[in-house]
């Protein structure tokens, strides 16, 4: 399994800034709350990065806690909660979501956004990061995680890409390229990342990702074999539609039988 290393730790934030967290936790509450309940929750977010999700929400009044197999990460989530004043709302662990147990009790839901789930790549890795969710919640609670969608990715296979974003007098560029391995659903994503200060780079890291995606009938089978039934799967961000053959990405809500 891929680490997010210091170094795109560091940029991960600027990276991703254009990404609507607002919206998806919008989302989150709305999938996650039933009519009728508390709009307070308490909330498990594995895989949390450096807290995106997990900080908005605290700050609606859920209590939140995240795990995480990156410090370098973690790190950056716990200042972003001490900076916005609810660190008595979260609790940030150092983790891996297929085997972490909490001794925080159960939880009323438990999320697994920005395609954590299919940095599990085999079906063992799959079912142990559901199990872990399964076992942290509820019976009846609702666990809402995001993947790539198998039906979307075949009819849309990944190629080159650069992303160049200049910021504070620094300037990332990010190129990526992919691999597809058809018959074991994942795609093997090399990541070059370049950090540049007034025209001299300071910094340079590769990461290689390999990322799982799914279609729905190993959803519905993972879930059976973990504790859930399948709820229902969404197109990502336009959630409140029914998932495209056409979507790379897919939400979903488990619930917990």
């Amino acid at each position: 399994m891929s680490v997010f290393g210091k170094t795109y730790a560091g940029a991960y934030d600027s990276l991703y800034g254009e990404k609507d967290y607002a919206s998806e936790c919008d989302m989150i509450e709305a999938l996650m709350l039933r009519p009728g309940s508390s709009r307070a929750a308490k909330l498990l977010d594995l895989g949390c990065g450096t807290g995106n999700h997990a900080i908005p929400l605290a700050q609606r009044g859920h209590r939140v806690s995240g795990v995480d197999l990156s410090e370098a990460m973690l790190i950056q989530a716990r200042d972003k909660a001490s900076a916005a004043g609810i660190s008595a709302n979260t609790d940030f662990y150092l983790g891996d979501v297929r085997d972490i147990r909490l001794s925080a009790g159960k939880f009323d839901a438990a999320i697994m956004m920005f395609a954590v789930l299919g940095y599990q790549q085999t079906d063992d890795d799959v079912l142990a990061a559901l199990r872990t969710a399964r076992a942290h919640i509820t019976t009846g609670a609702p666990f809402i995680f995001d993947v790539w969608y198998g039906p979307g990715v075949m009819a849309d296979k990944p190629g080159p890409r650069e992303r160049i974003i200049e910021q504070d007098g620094e300037r990332i560029v990010r190129r990526t390229d992919s691999i597809l391995d058809e018959r074991n659903h994942l795609c093997t994503v090399r990541f070059n990342l370049e950090i540049w200060r007034h025209e001299k780079m300071i910094d340079q890291i590769r990461e290689e990702h390999r990322m799982r995606f799914f279609f729905p009938d190993e959803l519905e089978h993972f879930a059976e074999k973990s504790g859930f039934s399948l709820v229902t799967l969404r197109n990502f961000p336009a959630w409140t539609e029914v998932v495209s053959p056409y979507a790379w990405n897919t939400v979903g809500v488990l619930r917990a039988i």
